[in-house]
């Protein structure tokens, strides 16, 4: 795809055969364009701390005559419980939305993840539409069809598999964003580079800014990144083998997320977790040690962690196996071996996670 640079200039990801995501700076009001003409309410479902985005979408929609209603929900992780799903349930059922109705999710990863649960439990799935305002939102939560809750037992694990009408990424909202923030979506745009495509890696390298602020690569970095995942989610939806790849780094971020009850950012998090597969790669003999250390520069460069000191390995192999990339009581990496080149390693010798995970530990 041709990142589009002009404001309202738009550009287009094509996931499968199922709907696009559409990218481009000054674009929100192409939300109004994905929802069918047969609908009649559209439910926004929004954290209540962006009205400079919120606005030109409840706009768009109401200029298309479509009765707006807003579904205000907290901040972060504390929006995907099922006690605020149901809060939205009940408020489409007193609102009288049908099947031919949409809910549209604009906010962070956690917004969209909850708008797309409600969506597809509601009369047993109602049209939605996402409207990402994080990196991490954009090149991964919003896309791909996966949706969820979180239960005190861990993140995710009540969800559905349901694909929106569209996505709508205006790379805009992105200029307020938290440097922090901006950093952990950057997490999962580098991921794509190292198991599939290294190009991303030669932009980040090249214009190491752009990963910490929206710069002159930044759309292509996430358009790239979008690109991947839509190319992968396209061929297997339902995680049934080689979406299995978009996990790398997951196994051990999972954990620690849970371990620090959600406080860490997911991207920061993952970095540690390509750390360490990176390493357990490398041990297990399957990649050279500068691949190792193009990690750690790499995700250096945008401001993310690669050391990780507050838990062992043995308090965080429980959470490890409550994850969803465990098969029965074996545990499961997606490693490299070689760039842009995703494998498993199943069950590893103790040894070799126990290596992995010391050379983590500051120095």
């Amino acid at each position: 795809m041709n990142a589009p640079k002009a404001s309202g200039e738009v550009g287009r990801v094509r996931v499968g055969a199922a709907y696009d995501v559409v990218l481009g700076r000054g674009i929100l009001g192409e939300v109004a364009a994905l929802v069918p003409d047969a609908a009649r309410r559209v439910l926004i479902v929004h954290g209540g701390t962006l009205p400079r985005v919120v606005e030109p979408v409840r706009e768009a929609l109401r200029t298309n005559g479509l009765h707006v209603v807003d579904g205000v929900v907290p901040d972060a992780e504390a929006a995907k419980t099922i006690e605020v799903a149901a809060s939205l349930w009940g408020l489409l059922g007193r609102e009288s939305f049908t099947r031919t109705d949409v809910v549209v999710g604009v906010g962070g990863g956690t917004i969209t993840d909850l708008a797309g649960f409600v969506a597809a439990a509601w009369l047993r799935g109602v049209p939605f539409v996402n409207v990402p305002t994080t990196v991490l939102a954009m090149v991964d939560a919003a896309v791909g069809g996966k949706t969820g809750i979180n239960t005190a037992e861990g993140k995710n694990l009540v969800g559905a598999f349901y694909e929106p009408l569209g996505v709508v990424c205006d790379v805009e909202v992105l200029a307020t964003l938290p440097a922090a923030d901006f950093a952990s979506g950057m997490a999962e745009v580098l991921k794509a580079g190292f198991i599939a495509d290294p190009r991303i890696l030669e932009l980040a390298e090249g214009d190491p800014g752009s990963l910490r602020h929206v710069g002159p690569a930044t759309v292509e970095l996430i358009a790239r990144a979008i690109g991947m995942k839509a190319e992968v989610v396209s061929q297997d939806l339902r995680e049934a083998g080689l979406r299995e790849i978009l996990n790398y780094g997951h196994t051990l971020g999972h954990a620690i997320e849970q371990h620090a009850a959600y406080t860490m950012r997911h991207g920061e998090a993952v970095a540690i977790g390509m750390v360490f597969a990176a390493e357990l790669a490398h041990r297990s003999g399957l990649i050279d040690e500068a691949l190792v250390a193009r990690h750690r520069s790499a995700l250096t460069l945008a401001g993310l962690p690669t050391t990780y000191a507050d838990a062992s390995l043995d308090q965080l192999l429980a959470a490890m196996g409550r994850d969803k990339k465990t098969r029965g009581s074996t545990l499961r990496f997606v490693v490299l071996d070689g760039l842009a080149s995703p494998t498993r390693l199943v069950g590893p010798d103790p040894a070799l996670l126990h290596a992995a995970f010391d050379a983590l530990v500051p120095g």
